[in-house]
């Protein structure tokens, strides 16, 4: 795993390229604290920072084809090098080291981009062609690993991470305010779009090649399609078949020459790798776990008894208000575009004192999405329901729903109520969206400046949602709904928290339920095998049966998250005051003071929970500070 950054000098050959890309790469040292590389020449440069996983010794980027007509840099894994590797010795390829990044150059090289569907990983890197003078750029199929360009005045720059982008002299720091408007609406910034104008997210399953003719984008892969998929086989027969190929990714997840982990929180994701991991390892398993002093947000006792049962070597910490207000200015300096998900507080405590022990760890990322483990899932179910009920009645169970006396603890009926109803009355993809993200469309509203409103009165934040939905060309609302959830709030959302909480700690996260022959089969699956009623997971928990005890398997979804309501009245109370105080506001001129007064008012009042509108702010001005101040 490691960082990369780099730019072509086509045009603008003034470009003091040597100091410029050690000072990109230098920006990213966290992803690669164990080496550097670079190699430049008139029309490129190229930089690479290494966490050194596989072949320790002679894994040194960037690395040429024996002609040296390639130059290649590389984030990432490649799991299936073994194979891969064996597949090309037998063309003839002769290789010089033991890497996977060594085989993954000679499968471009051999196949060209056809090259990438041979290929099963997470990975995100830049393929130099000196015979073509063209740069090929890519990123893997679900998008595990981050990948951002600008392309100015005939050349491209491009990075892991947005801060080494915007040490770039051509790039700029312009705020895009669409892209605040559809931070404030999902929380994060979806791919291709990025906090500023002119930078981009290469997207998940997409290649880019550059060169003096211009830029060309093409999408290699994405989750196959179908409206209400049917099967041969019965759900037990299913369950089986998934069960398999979970162990078989965890089996090449697990190919390291240095020790791997796992997260375990206790859910059955976590615990269902644990299961499958503990079985094809010859040493003791290390798993890992996050807890709250708030009894109703913490898993420890279920993690403690998976963690028990197989036998790991178990280490779990615990995140008081008072150690994530001494972490919070560390973490919000990782995060280079705004980030609303409170959650990469424990994600960064975790990975910081998983780091202590281990290089590599396993996630469980990804089963939520392809399975239907949200409750927003079983909401869209009721919402179908409940559609038959006039609009005087739903407006009623409105304001019955706000007169609920609030309470911040986990997953609070006022809480769920007053998010399921800033749904009422939408489509149900962007209902979905209403309800995982931080603001209905009537608080962001009242949050912007008459300024910021004016200038977004005809746009659309939701645009992303609508080209994926034409894009898919699905009937099926559940369908849609699934696809949506991976492509925006997992792709860009999730695992965004996970690279950037992990790598800021030089560890590596590998998640096995995001192998794409895993993803591929979960599309294929029919809807009942995922929600049946409003069983979430349904074929997963059955898979996992004889593996994890009934407890873990059937218990309540509790997700990663913090008593952020209650932190937010105390222990951060003087954070909110000042990243969000009248003159502050006044003077960034992107929110209205008195609208976000009163939110924080309330908030502290006990009248209503706006822990997450007031976060999504806070988590804004925060980035603001760090990065446009």
């Amino acid at each position: 795993m490691c960082g990369i950054a780099g730019f072509t000098t086509l045009k603008s050959r003034n470009v003091p390229s040597d100091q410029l890309v050690r000072r990109m790469a230098d920006t990213l040292r966290p992803r690669g604290p164990d080496g550097d590389g670079y190699f430049v020449d008139e029309n490129i440069a190229l930089g690479h920072r290494r966490l050194s996983i596989i072949d320790v010794a002679g894994g040194a980027q960037p690395i040429a084809t024996a002609d040296g007509r390639f130059q290649f840099i590389y984030n990432g894994e490649l799991y299936n090098y073994v194979e891969l590797r064996e597949d090309l010795e037998s063309r003839g390829v002769k290789f010089t080291t033991h890497s996977d990044t060594e085989v993954l150059l000679y499968a471009l090289a051999e196949f060209g981009v056809d090259g990438l569907q041979r290929c099963a990983g997470m990975f995100a890197f830049a393929l130099w062609d000196r015979q073509e003078k063209s740069l090929l750029l890519a990123r893997d199929r679900v998008g595990i690993k981050p990948l951002y360009y600008a392309a100015r005045d005939g050349d491209i720059v491009f990075a892991s991470e947005m801060k080494a982008i915007l040490q770039h002299p051509a790039v700029e720091r312009r705020m895009d305010l669409l892209s605040v408007s559809k931070y404030l609406t999902y929380g994060y910034v979806p791919a291709p779009h990025t906090i500023f104008e002119g930078v981009h997210k290469l997207e998940a399953g997409e290649w880019l090649k550059f060169s003096a003719a211009g830029l060309h984008k093409e999408k290699y892969w994405d989750i196959p399609l179908a409206d209400n998929p049917l099967s041969d086989s019965n759900v037990d027969e299913q369950a089986m078949e998934l069960r398999a190929l979970l162990r078989d990714s965890v089996r090449t997840h697990l190919r390291s020459d240095v020790p791997v982990g796992v997260f375990l929180s206790g859910g059955v994701d976590s615990s269902a790798i644990v299961a499958l991991a503990a079985k094809q390892v010859s040493t003791k398993l290390h798993t890992f776990s996050i807890g709250f002093e708030e009894a109703s947000y913490d898993e420890s006792s279920y993690a403690r008894q998976v963690a028990k049962m197989y036998a790991t070597e178990h280490h779990h910490e615990v995140l008081s208000s008072k150690r994530a207000v001494e972490m919070l200015p560390g973490v919000m300096k990782i995060l280079d575009e705004p980030f609303g998900d409170a959650s990469i507080l424990p994600t960064y405590l975790l990975s910081q004192f998983t780091a202590k022990h281990v290089k590599v760890v396993l996630g469980g990322d990804g089963g939520d999405e392809l399975f239907a483990g949200y409750p927003s899932f079983q909401a869209h179910k009721i919402t179908e329901k409940l559609s038959f009920l006039p609009t005087s009645w739903r407006d009623a169970l409105v304001r019955w729903a706000r007169r609920l006396p609030v309470s911040h603890g986990y997953a609070s009926l006022e809480f769920l109520l007053q998010q399921f109803f800033k749904g009422a009355g939408i489509s149900p993809e962007i209902r979905f969206f209403l309800w995982m993200g931080p603001f209905s469309n009537e608080q962001k509203r009242g949050v912007l400046s008459p300024h910021v409103q004016q200038a977004l009165l005809r746009s659309n934040p939701y645009e992303d949602v609508l080209n994926l939905v034409k894009q898919s060309g699905l009937v099926s609302d559940f369908e849609r709904i699934l696809y949506l959830c991976t492509k925006l709030y997992l792709g860009e959302g999730v695992l965004q928290k996970v690279d950037r909480a992990s790598m800021a700690n030089s560890l590596e996260v590998r998640v096995p339920l995001l192998d794409h022959g895993v993803v591929e089969f979960a599309a294929r699956l029919p809807n009942v095998y995922k929600l049946h009623g409003f069983k979430t997971k349904y074929i997963l928990k059955r898979a996992m049966r004889g593996l994890l005890p009934d407890n873990i398997i059937h218990r309540r979804k509790a997700g990663f998250m913090i008593p952020l309501a209650t932190w937010l009245k105390n222990d951060l109370r003087e954070l909110v005051e000042d990243t969000c105080s009248t003159d502050r506001l006044q003077r960034d001129g992107i929110f209205n003071p008195v609208s976000v007064r009163k939110l924080i008012d309330d908030h502290f009042a006990g009248q209503r929970d706006y822990r997450k509108v007031i976060w999504t702010i806070v988590a804004f001005q925060l980035w603001r500070q760090n990065y446009c101040p």
